[in-house]
C-alpha cells in the first residue's frame, strides 16, 4: 500500500512539475488571433454556461419585461454600448469584431446558447451576463455603472433584437427612452 501511495504521489509531483514548466515556459499562446484548441474551447464554454446557470438561477425576472418603454430604453442603451461588439441588423461583421477572440455573439441572430432554455431562464442569463460581465472575454460588467432597471431594459431589447430588421432597429434605437 505504501508503494502504491508513493508511486501515486510521485506521479502527481511530476504532473504538477510538467504543468508548471509548460505554463512558465510561455508555450501557451495568449494571442487573440490564435484560437484555443477545440477541447479547451469546449471546456471553457461548458464551464461558462454552468457558472452562469448556477449564478443566475435565483434572479427574479420583472413581470413587465415586454413593456414598450423597456424596449425603447434598452434599444437606446444597446445602440450606445453594445452594437460595437454585438452588431446591428444588416451588419455581418466589423473590423473590430474580426479582431476579437473569443468572437462576441451576434445578438441579432438567434443564439444557440439559449436553445433549451425557457424565456425566463434566458432573461436571467442575459441579465447576469450584462450585470457581471465575462472574465477574459471583453464583456464588461455593466452592473458597476448601471442599475438593475437599466439592465432589465437591455434584456427586454435583446429578447426582441433577433426579430428586428434594419428599419425597426433604427426606429427603436433612435429614441432615448427613460434612463
Amino acid at each position: 500500500m505504501k508503494r502504491c501511495l508513493l508511486g501515486f504521489g510521485s506521479a502527481l509531483v511530476v504532473l504538477v512539475a510538467v504543468v508548471v514548466w509548460v505554463l512558465y515556459s510561455g508555450r501557451v499562446s495568449v494571442a487573440a488571433d490564435e484560437p484555443h484548441a477545440q477541447w479547451l474551447y469546449h471546456l471553457l464554454e461548458w464551464v461558462r454556461e454552468r457558472s452562469i446557470a448556477q449564478a443566475s438561477r435565483t434572479i427574479e425576472v420583472p413581470k413587465d419585461l415586454d413593456a414598450p418603454q423597456r424596449l425603447l430604453a434598452g434599444g437606446a442603451d444597446y445602440d450606445a454600448m453594445c452594437v460595437g461588439c454585438h452588431l446591428a441588423p444588416g451588419i455581418a461583421e466589423s473590423d473590430f469584431t474580426l479582431g476579437l477572440y473569443p468572437t462576441p455573439p451576434k445578438l441579432t441572430e438567434p443564439r444557440a446558447t439559449l436553445q433549451g432554455l425557457s424565456e425566463e431562464a434566458a432573461a436571467r442569463r442575459d441579465f447576469w451576463i450584462i450585470k457581471h460581465g465575462i472574465k477574459a472575454s471583453g464583456m464588461p460588467a455593466w452592473g458597476k455603472t448601471h442599475d438593475d432597471e437599466r439592465i432589465w431594459n437591455m434584456v427586454a431589447f435583446l429578447k426582441r433584437l433577433p426579430d428586428l430588421n434594419e428599419n425597426q432597429y433604427r426606429i427603436l434605437t433612435s429614441r432615448q427612452g427613460d434612463r
